[in-house]
């Protein structure tokens, strides 16, 4: 099993919305050699973490794909020539950005580096992935901590909510 997280809130280079260049991402996703997108995650809208005052709110989501487990680091190469692709620019860290894809795991592999560090190493701290991922893969425990969803996201119960959008 490999999760991704997927995030936007800046328009795409057409001038798209942060949902569809979320969209338009997970159909990547799906395309990736060896991988099959299984499940999506609703998507949901969630206040910006560390960054810029006045940055838009991000629509954030979770993908799980299945299939052959690949190499972390061209994973991670795949991913960013995703993002590159929809425009992303990279200009400070934490800058507003038409798309993010953030590997969160990749099943119970726990790597400390070279990059990609696994499972992600702020992952269980972000309710903007937590809950998304809850949807995908409800029973994953995170296995560097050996924590459970229910647990991870209890801990971050006085964080803002993300707020399911609409489709």
């Amino acid at each position: 099993m490999v999760l991704i997280a997927l995030g936007a809130n800046l328009p795409g280079s057409c001038n798209e919305s942060p949902l569809a260049t979320c969209r338009a991402a997970a159909v990547a996703l799906d395309r990736l050699p060896g991988l099959r997108l299984l499940a999506l995650s609703r998507w949901y809208r969630t206040l910006p973490v560390d960054s810029p005052p006045g940055a838009p709110p991000f629509i954030n989501g979770v993908a799980r794909l299945e299939g052959e487990v690949p190499d972390p680091a061209a994973l991670l190469a795949a991913l960013h020539g995703i993002e590159a692709a929809a425009g992303r620019e990279r200009p400070f860290p934490n800058a507003p950005r038409r798309l993010d894809l953030d590997l969160i795991a990749i099943g119970d592999l726990v790597r400390p580096g070279p990059a990609p560090i696994l499972p992600h190493p702020r992952a269980h701290l972000r309710r903007f992935v937590l809950d998304p991922l809850a949807d995908v893969a409800p029973g994953w425990v995170h296995p560097g901590l050996g924590l459970g969803l229910d647990a991870l996201r209890a801990a971050l119960a006085a964080e803002p909510a993300p707020e399911p959008v609409a489709e």
